[in-house]
């Protein structure tokens, strides 16, 4: 079972990096975008910064997703790095529950937010808000798979690299 969940984890992961970073360069030729529309040609176009509102929430949750499993997330490193044995398992124990109960709470409130959103549409463009915030639950689901992983074999890149 642990086999599966880090092979499932490994391209999920990987998926989750390729498409934040693909994203990123998105917004970065959406931003170029703007600025020449502004100003060479003197009209500003109407959807590009909305759009690349949206696809910045979608970066970050996917983005959380990497980090947490590389450990780059905030912990408490101080107890990890200090603790052995038994109180390190407890320590780590302590944080993969506080990620779960997050990323839980933020999955209920993500699936809420898209159900109320859904008729709404981008100010800019006929399309649902419910396409931009369904970013928010799906980034808390990998976040918990994420999670599971990361307690199942850790990767505290940032720890071992600390001073």
């Amino acid at each position: 079972m642990k086999s599966l969940i880090l092979a499932i984890d490994r391209h999920v992961t990987g998926l989750c990096l390729s498409l934040a970073c693909l994203i990123l360069a998105v917004i970065s030729c959406l931003g170029m975008w703007q600025v020449v529309t502004r100003f060479v040609f003197s009209q500003p176009s109407t959807w590009t910064e909305e759009v690349m509102r949206r696809l910045l929430i979608w970066m970050v949750m996917l983005g959380t997703v990497v980090a947490l499993r590389q450990g780059a997330l905030i912990s408490v490193d101080l107890m990890l790095r200090v603790s052995r044995g038994a109180w390190r398992s407890t320590v780590r124990w302590v944080i993969t529950t506080v990620n779960f109960a997050f990323f839980s709470v933020v999955l209920w409130f993500g699936v809420d937010l898209v159900w109320r959103v859904r008729f709404q549409t981008f100010a800019s463009l006929d399309l649902s808000m419910a396409w931009a915030y369904a970013a928010i639950p799906a980034g808390a689901l990998l976040g918990l798979l994420a999670t599971v992983a990361h307690h199942a074999d850790p990767h505290n890149d940032e720890l071992s690299t600390a001073q």
